[in-house]
């Protein structure tokens, strides 16, 4: 699967729930929201956090391996 159809994926599930949470509102049943308000705005951070560690490039810089003082003693 491309990127861009996770991407599409991705958006059309977020709108779903986020529609499904607005109706459920928009008729009263704010009880029902409230628990799973946390729930969302973890996964929206996720998902946000999930493409941009697909967008941002990598270091060329790289470290040298440092041996631990584990595996020079006698």
């Amino acid at each position: 699967m491309d990127a861009r159809k996770i991407v599409i994926a991705v958006v059309l599930i977020t709108m779903v729930v986020f529609g499904w949470g607005m109706g459920m509102t928009v008729m009263g049943h704010e009880a029902v929201i409230a628990p799973l308000a946390p729930a969302l705005g973890l996964t929206v951070q996720q998902v946000l956090r999930t493409l941009r560690s697909r967008n941002a490039s990598a270091s060329a810089h790289r470290a040298a391996a440092v041996r631990d003082k584990e595996d020079g003693a006698p």
